[in-house]
């Protein structure tokens, strides 16, 4: 991590050259949530290959372009599209664009995905706000923070225990009875992929205490943890991942994502407009 400090300066530098806003807040988008980006105002767009250091996304649902305007009265910073870990790319890359999110001024991060619901009497089309995570990769070695730690950027051993934010949950809660959109909760498991899980591999998420299962997030929140950010993470239920169920498709996941936009854009538009300012008050800054 010893180089890091100049490649996020020279990545927020080419960003910054281009937006007049000042993002406080992040949006991760995942497969077929990209969509909502279209809801940014006074938005300038940033393609990712222009970026130093941000990879392309290979996978069909990724638009990899990084929005940045007014959203829900919000400034905010959108990743329409993310690269994974299963395309080849490193946890440390995979997670750079949150560390040049956070340089840009971004204090809070919005996480969202699609992923596989393990309960039977779930539907395709919940959304579940994210209470704790599973990293099963980063608990195998594929850690994000492996290596030497710069300490300008977070401590050697960040606590993950409440790592999503109790009050920005609170307020999804809210937002999502107002709007009379069912929220389920739950645990989030990411695995590597690409391969959806076998049958065996089902029943281990649940035994381990999962409520569904997919390929992202959680490496993000970690390293966003890691520089002090608050966390809040929604997932897409886009199907339903049960070991006697029918197999999983890429397909089945977009159409589920563009099924599910109103509601999604809803519950996101909701909870950042009532972000109260102890929701972006600036952490410590990365000295660049």
């Amino acid at each position: 991590m010893n180089d890091l400090l100049p490649r996020i300066e020279q990545a927020r530098s080419v960003i910054t050259a281009r937006s007049r806003i000042e993002p406080r807040i992040a949006l991760i988008l995942g497969s077929g949530l990209g969509e909502l980006a279209d809801a940014v105002t006074d938005a300038i767009t940033v393609p990712y290959a222009e970026i130093p250091g941000f990879g392309q996304p290979a996978v069909v649902g990724h638009r990899g372009e990084l929005v940045i305007g007014l959203l829900a009265g919000q400034p905010v910073a959108v990743m329409r599209g993310r690269f994974h870990f299963y395309e080849g790319h490193s946890m440390q890359q995979v997670t750079f664009p949150v560390r040049v999110l956070h340089a840009l001024g971004c204090t809070t991060l919005l996480a969202t995905n699609a992923a596989g619901g393990l309960h039977a009497d779930w539907r395709v089309g919940d959304l579940m706000l994210i209470t704790d995570h599973i990293f099963l990769p980063g608990l195998a070695g594929h850690h994000p923070l492996r290596g030497p730690n710069d300490d300008r950027l977070g401590p050697r051993f960040p606590p993950m225990i409440g790592a999503y934010d109790a009050t920005l949950q609170a307020v999804a809660r809210a937002v999502a009875i107002d709007l009379g959109i069912s929220l389920r909760e739950g645990v989030y498991m990411m695995l590597s992929g690409p391969a959806f899980e076998s049958s065996a591999e089902l029943r281990m998420c649940r035994i381990l205490g999962a409520d569904a299962v997919g390929m992202s997030t959680a490496p993000e929140v970690v390293v966003a943890r890691h520089m002090g950010m608050r966390c809040l993470g929604l997932s897409l239920i886009t199907n339903l991942a049960l070991p006697d169920g029918p197999p999983a498709s890429h397909q089945e996941v977009l159409d589920a994502g563009h099924a599910a936009r109103p509601a999604f854009t809803a519950l996101i538009c909701g909870i950042l407009a009532r972000m109260d300012s102890a929701a972006t008050i600036p952490t410590s800054p990365v000295p660049l």
